[in-house]
């Protein structure tokens, strides 16, 4: 099973389309708001993104890093 970890903030439409789009597909998901903890922040900064949705997808020996609403790299990501 994939650990699904999205960054997101409360202002960003494309955040509230993705986590609408991962319970359509039933996935998982962890949510941390950028501004309601720092530390969430400086994890976002250290992936490199400069914006929201950011999503972290673990597989237990690698971690992928989708930057944006990308359904079609979330869908190979996540093999759906």
């Amino acid at each position: 099973m994939k650990k699904v970890i999205i960054y997101t903030q409360e202002t960003c439409p494309p955040c509230f389309a993705e986590k609408e789009w991962l319970k359509a597909n039933h996935i998982p998901y962890e949510e941390r708001d950028i501004r309601k903890n720092p530390a969430y922040l400086n994890e976002v900064i250290e992936l490199g993104a400069s914006s929201t949705p950011v999503t972290v997808i673990f597989d237990g020996r690698s971690k992928d890093v989708v930057m944006g609403f990308n359904q079609e790299s979330l869908k190979k990501h996540l093999n759906i």
